[in-house]
């Protein structure tokens, strides 16, 4: 099954995130299918990125998104 999920980037206590479409078996960090945006958790604002038609396209062939990516799919559905 393919899962929608935050893969870690960046540097100790300095964490940078992509958003990214992979086997639900792989590890958290491992080889991913597609990434849709990016999420930075340290920045001020908006701090994330992502391209909704990628996402859609994911779910509607049954991906599933994990919580902090369902929320940030629901924040930017609100602000379009």
């Amino acid at each position: 099954m393919v899962a929608l999920r935050l893969t870690r980037q960046g540097s100790k206590d300095r964490p940078y995130y992509k958003i990214v479409a992979v086997d639900s078996r792989k590890r958290r960090d491992g080889r991913y299918i597609e990434q849709l945006g990016t999420y930075n958790p340290m920045a001020d604002g908006e701090n994330y990125t992502l391209d909704l038609e990628k996402a859609d396209k994911w779910l509607g062939v049954g991906a599933k998104p994990s919580g902090t990516v369902a929320s940030i799919i629901k924040k930017v559905r609100t602000a379009s």
